[in-house]
């Protein structure tokens, strides 16, 4: 059972109990806060000014934070900055263009100073736990999934641009958060695993908001019966709440894990005070959790396996509906009510992967629920991926790699694939279940555009090996659970000895950057000019839109390195018209800077409603660009490349109702766009235009009250109503500046 407490909560003596009122000073008492204010640099604005301990990317990002840095004026990495290569696409389309972005990486490590994990060695969150967690320490990562708070570090997961600032020597700024307490009793029952807690952790939090941009800390009687890997597996999947970052209580299973990982010296006990103020409560009762399913299209929507299986129809029916909603009535195949059969239901793949999955104990307790059984000669396939050579090596020893493969299992080396839709994409139409973070929309590979949906259902390894072992029918592993003890871990980083690049502090400036055909500059951006005119490109009314929506994950990310070349895909999957709209925005506001006359109707009608609007306002004094209206953009992955594709399409703003998460605002602000906000329906559809003027000197004063203007195709014109939420001086003068490379040069004098 989970129960959620709203009001303040004060932890003392070991007892959670409601506070009356808040007690500020208290808040101070927490581990989050006993770390935040360690890495703070007070300027008495009331924000925190945070720098980081280390930083860590893997291959989708680390290009455009090194060409972005590099632009800005950085001559070496100031704190230790790794670079890890799991997101590699496998040559998905094709050439050189993977493994030369890889040898761009190596060359960057080389030049600036710093660590390179080579492809298929670990995935990045791995990595990080055994070689760069810390009790108290803070690291800053460009993947939305950078959490180790099990270990009492925290990680925030945000956009490059975040990287390059730290990287310049720059701070993180955000507003103080709130802290909810997350409180552990109990024990999870047999055949319940982390992933299972996390899930029904989602599904209690992700849609009312409740821990929105908070910081979860926890504490409680089960955390100390809980492995670390199992501390682990939950945490992770913290992202999938909507949080800023997590910390637990740390103990001498921490203790013991970071010694066995060679850093003893890097532990530290983390513990509440005697008496501390939270902002809120979670309380999980751990002997309550079941053996859960997040069905399609979203981590939060949890069910009991139990109670999936006693309603199939009623429930897969709610998904279907959703997935014709997403799909607009695109005639398009796509059931899961006819996957139940007499047995149950049919299950057509079954991935262990990722950060999330491919810890050890989760690899170990597949396979000591799968021993002596087989996957079956039909469409069921499963495929594992330890999360890295170091656990590889130990389940190769233990015998655990060929206990799955004797089941006819295929077991992979570490690769965020299918995390990220660019490994094992399952068939059209069939139902893949994962122990990995996320199964939104088209996040498994599939191409609705081109007629292609499948779908992707989370679940806990233990599940899905009962699945395995079952033929392929969904089966709840409490039916194959028993009293099995995990072995003791064996840690072995001689693969890492023998192949990872460690540079820090040992940089060659005189070396060069190695350069591949497809790795291209960032484009030039203008400053804001003082009015903008806005075509509205795209509108999508959806209740969220992902990062992965905004620009899709898998092979697309190939063009990872060219920033016009990934654009190209940007809204593919959800409004394929979006680029070629975009693009004729963006050759309009050229042919204005170039001083042509514009031959555009649209535009020359719009220009002249304006002049009604505002008579004084001079055209050359009005930027024209792109903006796309979503209900809620943003939920997922903190690649920076969800704004800045919009970006170098000639994108000036997003608005929103509001924005799901804070790194993808952040992201959005960084690329020099505005983060607008508007309250009810839009009154503007796709090709109609959005008048702001007096933009420039708005950002200098109050965002609450924006005055704007919708000039639609018809010639009518009605008042929009805008508003910027919280912005700092420093967010205000990227966005004027035209994008974080422009200020940061302008900063360095270049």
């Amino acid at each position: 059972m989970i129960q959620l407490h709203h009001g303040g909560v004060t932890l003392h003596g070991g007892v959670p109990t409601p506070a009356e009122a808040a007690v500020p000073a208290a808040r101070e008492k927490t581990m989050a806060y006993q770390i935040l204010r360690r890495h703070d640099t007070p300027a008495g604005d009331g924000l925190l000014h945070l720098t980081f301990d280390s930083l860590i990317s893997h291959d989708i990002t680390y290009v455009g934070v090194i060409q972005t840095a590099k632009a800005s004026g950085m001559t070496e990495f100031p704190v230790p900055y790794v670079l890890t290569n799991c997101h590699n696409s496998l040559c998905a389309v094709g050439g050189t263009i993977n493994e030369d972005d890889h040898v761009f990486g190596l060359s960057a490590a080389i030049k600036y100073g710093g660590d390179y994990v080579p492809a298929n060695q670990a995935v990045i969150h791995q990595y990080a736990r055994e070689m760069m967690s810390g009790c108290g320490r803070m690291i800053l990562g460009s993947d939305s999934h950078t959490r180790y708070g099990a270990l009492g570090t925290m990680g925030v997961g945000e956009g490059g641009p975040e990287i390059v600032k730290q990287l310049l020597k720059n701070t993180y700024d955000i507003a103080a958060p709130e802290v909810i307490l997350v409180w552990l009793t109990g024990q999870p029952p047999c055949g319940v695993g982390p992933h299972d807690v996390a899930i029904a952790l989602c599904g209690a939090v992700y849609k009312n908001g409740f821990v929105k941009n908070k910081v979860l800390e926890f504490a409680g009687p089960a955390v100390s019966r809980l492995p670390m890997d199992y501390r682990i597996g939950i945490d992770v999947m913290t992202t999938e709440t909507t949080c800023l970052t997590s910390v637990w209580c740390t103990d001498d299973d921490t203790k013991a894990y970071l010694a066995k990982h060679g850093r003893a010296d890097d532990y530290r006990e983390l513990k509440p005070a005697d008496v501390t103020y939270y902002d809120g409560l979670v309380y999980v009762d751990l002997s309550t959790v079941k053996p859960m399913i997040a069905l399609p299209f979203h981590p939060s929507n949890a069910f009991e396996i139990d109670e999936l299986n006693a309603n199939l129809g009623d429930i897969l029916r709610e998904v279907e509906k959703e997935a014709a909603r997403l799909t607009e009535g695109k005639d398009i195949e796509f059931s899961l009510t006819d996957k139940i059969t007499p047995k149950g239901l049919q299950v057509q793949q079954g991935i262990i992967a990722g950060c999330a999955g491919g810890t050890y104990t989760n690899v170990m307790a597949a396979a000591h629920i799968l021993k002596g059984a087989q996957c079956g000669q039909g469409e069921f396939t499963l495929d594992v991926y330890p999360s890295s050579q170091p656990v590889f090596m130990d389940l190769l020893a233990k015998g655990a790699i060929s206990d799955l493969m004797a089941t006819g299992a295929i077991v992979k080396t570490a690769f965020c694939g299918p995390c990220f839709g660019a490994g094992d994409t399952p068939a059209n139409n069939a139902l893949s279940i994962r122990h990995a973070t996320r199964n939104f929309p088209n996040r498994e590979g599939s191409k609705p555009g081109a007629g292609q949906l499948s779908a992707v259902a989370l679940m806990d390894a233990r599940s899905i090996a009962a699945t395995a072992a079952n033929g392929g029918i969904l089966t709840s592993a409490e039916k194959y659970a028993d009293n099995y003890e995990v072995p003791e871990y064996n840690y072995d980083d001689s693969s890492y000895r023998a192949r990872i690049y460690n540079g820090f502090g040992k940089a060659e400036p005189e070396d060069k950057l190695i350069y591949g055909p497809n790795i291209k500059d960032w484009p030039e951006q203008e400053a804001l000019a003082q009015n903008i005119l806005l075509r509205v490109c795209s509108k999508i009314m959806d209740k969220v839109t992902t990062t992965d929506e905004l620009i899709p994950s898998g092979e697309t990310s190939s063009y990872r390195s060219n920033p016009l070349g990934l654009a190209e895909f940007t809204l593919s999957r959800r409004d394929p018209g979006y680029v070629q709209r975009a693009k004729d925005v963006r050759a309009l506001e050229k042919a204005r800077l170039a001083g042509e006359a514009q031959s555009d109707e649209a535009l020359k009608n719009a220009l002249g409603k304006v002049k009604n609007i505002l008579p004084e306002v001079d055209e050359k004094t009005i930027e024209i660009g792109s903006v796309i209206y979503c209900v809620k953009p943003g939920d997922g992955s903190a690649r920076e490349q969800a704004a800045s594709c919009q970006r170098v399409l000639g994108g000036l703003a997003n608005i929103c109702s509001e924005y799901a998460t804070k790194r993808y605002r952040s992201n959005v602000m960084n690329w020099g766009m505005l983060p607008f906000q508007m309250e009810g329906e839009p009154n503007f559809e796709v090709g109609d235009y959005v008048f702001v003027p007096g933009i420039r000197a708005t950002l200098d004063g109050e965002l609450t009250d924006i005055a704007a203007w919708a000039v639609r195709a018809d010639g009518s014109v009605d008042q929009v109503k805008l508003a910027i939420a919280d912005m700092t001086p420093e967010e205000r003068a990227i966005v004027k500046a035209g994008c974080l490379i422009n200020y940061n040069r302008a900063k360095a004098g270049l």
